[in-house]
């Protein structure tokens, strides 16, 4: 629901007046909450919570997609996630561990953590799945993953590897509840960025004051006071001050800046009805994931009977069985094209025979 161009040109702006403040905030020497204290390793404010109360004051800007609640959704290409998750793993574990700037034992550490706390939550998230579903899904490992990395990005060298035990487990439990509220709040997040990075980096940064240990900091030469284990209760309230802080200028300047630039026809972030219908990946970039199936019904169209409606990505009526080869990829090509259409449904297996073959009701 939402135009390439004003995107590109808000990125940069996000990246210039949100992130870098929080980033300068937590890390440079200067920085007013480096002076207070704050400990954040890899990025629980400036990337997690911040990412996530960006995302946030997007969905109060644009709105809902159409057709949200009234239709089921469901994710179209189940291996392209796992393909998608498997590099964010392995990424992770060099946004982490290569956080230590150097071989060393925090570095191993951090890995480690990452490892244990990405795996715990996904197991976690799983569960939860199960429990309420009773059905396994690699969907639902791959979200709890990610949401235990989350957690564990500001804590990774800083927590013994035991911690991310207990720090991935609170993270898919928590998490997973934050998604089912969002979804029962009518909040359309699509892929859940508040509820993963949001509530799961603020999770993280508190957990980091709790499970903080001077002994494993101090492997650099590094002398802290630690967190809670090590008897220093002060340290949360320094953490609750960061993740707030972060919090409230993502959300605040995000918005203001959304609210701005939708204010200029030019940067109008929200594309019409007609266009969010027909798919972004046609109206914004011109092309489609599942493009041969339109050159499947372009191919076998009769040339009494050009296909003319479709190459305009126009929305028609089902045709009246009997069907033709040309007629039934043309509606599968339009029940893939135009989510929100009242479409038919194929009955058969494409096992059975050639999608021509498929009876259409």
């Amino acid at each position: 629901r939402i135009r390439v161009l004003p995107t590109i040109v808000y990125t940069f702006i996000w990246t210039t007046v949100v992130y870098d403040p929080i980033a300068y905030w937590v890390w440079a020497p200067g920085g007013w909450l480096t002076k207070l204290g704050v400990l954040d390793f890899a990025g629980g404010c400036a990337v997690e919570i911040a990412s996530g109360f960006a995302a946030l004051a997007f969905y109060a800007v644009l709105g809902k997609r159409r057709g949200f609640g009234e239709e089921k959704w469901q994710p179209h290409n189940h291996l392209n996630i796992i393909l998608g998750f498997a590099f964010l793993f392995f990424g992770w574990f060099g946004f982490n561990a290569g956080g230590a700037s150097l071989v060393s034992g925090r570095a191993g550490i951090a890995f480690m953590t990452t490892n244990i706390a990405g795996a715990v939550a996904g197991i976690v998230w799983v569960a939860l799945a199960y429990w309420q579903q009773r059905r396994f899904s690699s969907f639902h490992f791959c979200s709890g993953a990610v949401a235990g990395m989350v957690c564990v990005t500001p804590a990774a060298s800083l927590v013994s590897t035991w911690a991310a035990f207990p720090m991935g487990a609170a993270a898919g439990l928590c998490c997973f509840c934050a998604v089912e509220l969002s979804l029962r709040l009518g909040i359309d997040d699509c892929i859940d960025v508040f509820a993963v990075h949001g509530v799961g980096g603020v999770l993280g940064v508190m957990l980091t004051g709790v499970f903080a240990d001077k002994h494993v900091i101090g492997l650099d030469g590094v002398a802290v006071a630690g967190g809670l284990i090590n008897g220093h209760a002060r340290q949360l309230l320094i953490q609750l001050a960061a993740a707030a802080a972060s919090a409230a200028w993502s959300f605040g300047v995000s918005y203001l800046v959304l609210r701005a630039m939708d204010c200029v026809p030019m940067f109008r972030f929200r594309v019409d009805a007609a266009a969010e219908d027909h798919g972004l990946d046609f109206t914004e970039l011109g092309e489609a994931g599942y493009s041969f199936v339109r050159d499947l019904a372009l191919a076998h169209a009769p040339a009494t009977r050009p296909l003319s409606s479709l190459s305009k990505l126009q929305i028609a009526e089902a045709p009246t069985p009997p069907l033709g080869p040309a007629d039934a990829i043309a509606v599968a090509v339009a029940a893939i094209q135009h989510p929100h259409a009242s479409r038919p449904l194929l009955k058969g297996s494409p096992s059975s025979g050639t999608v021509a073959d498929l009876p259409l009701h």
